[in-house]
């Protein structure tokens, strides 16, 4: 039985991807999985909750050239992870440049991408 709700793939990032909130210049956590829609991060601190933010992050895409995706997003719900001192938090994103949801659905479904 599939129990699958989401309506995007989620890609596992599988390496350190700074997230950074671009009102304060603090990094506020790393990427854990992403989405066209969404993300999860894993952070020392929990956020406020329900709040928006406007973060940005850096990816590589299957040539090895980065770019910088800035966007709006509000959090929907937090955790406390396994590790002590850290939270799982998800995001879905409310405000992207189209050519940024382009690069992020191009990256989701680059080959030999793993998913969650």
């Amino acid at each position: 039985m599939n129990t699958e709700y989401r309506r995007a793939k989620r890609r596992k990032v599988g390496f350190d991807v700074d997230v950074t909130d671009t009102m304060t210049g603090h990094v506020i956590g790393k990427l854990s999985n992403l989405s066209e829609t969404g993300m999860l991060l894993i952070l020392g601190e929990a956020l406020t909750s329900d709040a928006l933010f406007q973060l940005r992050f850096t990816l590589n895409d299957g040539a090895g050239n980065s770019r910088t995706v800035e966007l709006g997003s509000h959090e929907l719900w937090s955790d406390e992870a396994a590790a002590p001192g850290q939270v799982w938090t998800g995001f879905r994103f409310i405000d992207m440049a189209p050519e940024d949801v382009a690069f992020i659905r191009g990256w989701v479904d680059a080959p030999g991408s793993q998913y969650v």
